[in-house]
């Protein structure tokens, strides 16, 4: 079975037993999530990725998520034509709310009061950083969509290629989304 593979299965493994309550007790390890798929196309994909991140972290893994491919969008301030004109300073993260009965579920499986739980996706992936999480950005990527730098959210590190090939290079285990 291809290396690839082998983690994918592990991490769904552990969403599944996290979302049983019992996430079990492995060796730590550093994971780097893949989060390639834009809000737009996929919301499932993209929203995904801070629960498991999360539980990760709580799992007592080093967890660090690369902004890739068309998700770099969903991390840039005013991103798209009628976002520049009416939402200049958010990102489409910040526009997700996370539904309530997410909230009290993550409340009550992460053990931490629901006030203390993020309202939307780009609170969350704050919140994410202030628990170790690393966040990184294909500058190339920005580049090819035109994304201006500064307009990047300020969790997001944007990094050029030869970083990307460092963390692929020294993570344990890589899920991707």
């Amino acid at each position: 079975m291809r290396k690839g593979i082998k983690s994918f299965i592990l991490c769904a493994g552990l969403v599944c037993l996290g979302l049983l309550g019992q996430i079990p007790n492995v060796e730590a390890g550093q994971i780097l999530i893949h989060m390639k798929t834009s809000l737009a196309k996929d919301d499932a994909q993209i929203c995904a990725v801070p629960n498991l991140a999360w539980s990760m972290v709580q799992a007592g893994h080093q967890v660090k998520i690369l902004v890739d491919a068309s998700a770099v969008t969903s991390v840039t301030k005013g991103f798209g034509f009628f976002n520049s004109m009416f939402n200049p300073n958010i990102t489409a993260l910040d526009k997700a709310a996370l539904p309530e009965r997410e909230r009290q579920s993550l409340s009550e499986q992460m053990g931490v009061p629901l006030e203390e739980i993020p309202h939307n996706y780009g609170e969350y992936f704050e919140f994410l950083k202030k628990q170790g999480v690393e966040i990184y950005g294909n500058q190339t990527m920005m580049l090819l969509y035109k994304i201006d730098l500064s307009k990047v959210s300020s969790v997001v590190s944007p990094i050029p290629l030869a970083q990307m090939v460092e963390l692929f290079s020294s993570a344990e285990k890589i899920v991707v989304y």
